[in-house]
């Protein structure tokens, strides 16, 4: 079902056999498991709130400050509305689109969802304590390279041989270079494995590991590390590498080729700080000299 024959259909209804036609366009578009779950997800939920009702601009925009009554906060929101937005384009339904929320620009980033090094490498030495190698590696190799957990299968036996993966993703190629010290370490891990091919973070039957169970290992590491939960998962740690690079090297360019983005302003966003190296910086200025004022 293409888009001239949905933009056909006399009535338009978010049915469940048009939402199986749109994610096998999802899937000839190459769009990742993940953005296809999550677009249904959404587009489930607006179907709830239509009940058997025709899509329409309005009803989007009813929807969407349903949502937003919800306690849904504007970037969730408007993440929904993307979602949305994707399946009128392909249905020719472009008149059903609402507007997104405004959405202040936020320059720091929220202090108890910031991890920090020694919070990282608390939960590295957790992993070690409990003998889980695996778990340890992952979350250094996602770390000292910046990839995304949904890379982590071009973390291959050969890749570790040669210290360059190349990850293949929705059309664009790009290459990961792992440290010198990162190739060692899983060149370990391999040896004692007897691993001589494949991806290197599998299960007990050689698949690689879903995102979720990657996800669910993390967090059972927190009471162990001693770290808050709502800082430890994957995509945390790919911020950690790009504020340490960018701390380092001071160049946005260069880290925006290393993360993969084709925009300088996802670049940043990945590397906000809470603030608290700004207010360290303002208060060694030390420009407020005086010690008293008299207010008599």
């Amino acid at each position: 079902m293409n888009v001239q024959t949905m933009a056909s259909i006399p009535k338009r209804l978010v049915t469940e056999d048009v939402l199986r036609a749109y994610q096998a366009w999802l899937q000839d578009e190459e769009k990742s498991q993940n953005t296809q779950q999550k677009y249904l997800r959404d587009l489930r939920t607006y179907a709830r709130f239509l009940d058997g009702q025709e899509a329409s601009r309005e009803r989007t925009a009813a929807f969407r400050q349903a949502l937003v009554c919800q306690g849904y906060n504007n970037a969730s929101v408007n993440s929904m509305l993307s979602s949305l937005n994707s399946f009128f384009r392909y249905c020719g339904w472009e008149d059903c689109r609402a507007h997104s929320l405004r959405i202040q620009r936020q320059f720091f980033s929220r202090e108890e969802r910031e991890l920090s090094r020694a919070e990282y490498q608390r939960l590295i030495r957790a992993a070690q304590r409990q003998k889980d190698a695996r778990l340890g590696l992952i979350l250094q190799t996602i770390c000292a390279t910046g990839i995304r957990v949904s890379e982590l299968p071009y973390i291959t036996v050969e890749a570790v041989r040669t210290g360059t993966a190349v990850v293949v993703l929705k059309g664009k190629t790009r290459t990961i270079f792992l440290p010198k010290k990162l190739q060692n370490t899983l060149t370990a891990y391999l040896r004692a494995r007897g691993m001589k091919k494949g991806s290197v973070f599998v299960t007990k039957t050689g698949k690689p590991l879903c995102r979720s169970n990657i996800w669910r290992q993390m967090k059972a590491l927190c009471q162990v590390a001693q770290v808050d939960p709502r800082k430890v998962f994957p995509h945390n740690l790919r911020h950690l590498f790009a504020r340490t690079f960018y701390a380092m090297a001071h160049d946005l360019s260069k880290l925006a080729d290393i993360l993969g983005h084709s925009s300088l302003d996802t670049t940043r966003i990945h590397i906000q700080s809470s603030g608290r190296e700004h207010r360290r910086l303002l208060e060694q200025m030390n420009l407020c000299t005086w010690k008293e004022i008299n207010t008599t």
